[in-house]
C-alpha cells in the first residue's frame, strides 16, 4: 500500500469526517433501552451482527458501485443506489443512509477530483438517484484509484465505530472496552468480504428482524439521543 493510498483510507474512514455519522446509533439506542444490549458482551454481539448485516446488504451494493465507477457506468451506479434504498425498511435507516451519502459526496467533491461522483451527486439533487452512503463510498474510492477492498474496509469500520461511539454515550462502558470490541469486529471483515465479493445486487439480504423491530421502536420513542 502506498502512503498516499493509506492516507486516503485514513481521511475518508475517519469517524470525525463531517458527514453526520455521530447523529446515529445503528439501532443501539433502542437496544439499550429495551435491555437487548446491557453489557460489553452483548454489545460485542450486537456490533458483530450489525457488521455482518451491513456486509450482506450495503456492502454488496458498495462493491457494485465501485466496479461500475471503474467502468464509468453511471447507470449501474444508480441501480446500486436504488437497491440500497429499497431495502431500508425503516424511515430512520433511509434517512441515515441518504444524509450520510449526500454529505460524503459533497465533502469529497470539494476535497478531491471526482467527476463521476459529482455527476452522481447532480442526479441525487435532481431526485433521480436516492444518494445512499455505501454507493457514495464505492464511487469515491474508485475515483481515488483505491481498490474495492479499501472501500469495503472503510464501510465496515464505519458501521462498527458508529455503533461503538454511540455506546460510549449510552452505556457504562469505557474506551478500553470499546477498542477491544472494535479490534474484534475488525477481525471479521476479511471473511465478510470473501463471502460477498462474488455476490450480485439480487443477492443483497439483511434478515435481522430484531434490528428492524428496534429501529421501528425508536421512531416512536418519547426520549431519544440519536436520530436512529
Amino acid at each position: 500500500m502506498s502512503i498516499a493510498r493509506m492516507m486516503r483510507v485514513l481521511q475518508f474512514g475517519d469517524s470525525l469526517l463531517p458527514i453526520g455519522s455521530f447523529s446515529f446509533s445503528n439501532a443501539l439506542e433502542s437496544a439499550v433501552q429495551e435491555g437487548t444490549v446491557r453489557d460489553a458482551a452483548t454489545l460485542g454481539e450486537f456490533v458483530t451482527v450489525s457488521a455482518r448485516r451491513a456486509a450482506t446488504s450495503d456492502g454488496i451494493a458498495l462493491l457494485e458501485a465501485h466496479r461500475a465507477a471503474c467502468q464509468q457506468d453511471i447507470g449501474r451506479v444508480v441501480a446500486a443506489d436504488q437497491a440500497v434504498f429499497e431495502r431500508k425498511l425503516g424511515e430512520e435507516t433511509r434517512t441515515m443512509t441518504v444524509r450520510m451519502g449526500r454529505k460524503l459526496a459533497e465533502v469529497s467533491t470539494a476535497a478531491a477530483q471526482a467527476p463521476l461522483l459529482g455527476m452522481w451527486l447532480d442526479l441525487v439533487r435532481d431526485g433521480i438517484s436516492p444518494g445512499t452512503y455505501p454507493v457514495a463510498l464505492g464511487v469515491l474510492f474508485a475515483e481515488l484509484g483505491s481498490p474495492e477492498e479499501d472501500a469495503f474496509a472503510v464501510h465496515q469500520y464505519g458501521v462498527a465505530m458508529t455503533t461503538l461511539s454511540a455506546a460510549l454515550r449510552l452505556m457504562r462502558i469505557d474506551h478500553r472496552q470499546v477498542q477491544a470490541l472494535l479490534y474484534a469486529a475488525d477481525q471479521t471483515v476479511p471473511g465478510d468480504y470473501a463471502g460477498v465479493r462474488a455476490a450480485s445486487l439480487a443477492d443483497m439480504a439483511s434478515f435481522t428482524p430484531m434490528a428492524d423491530i428496534l429501529a421501528a421502536v425508536h421512531v416512536r420513542s418519547h426520549v431519544r439521543l440519536f436520530m436512529n
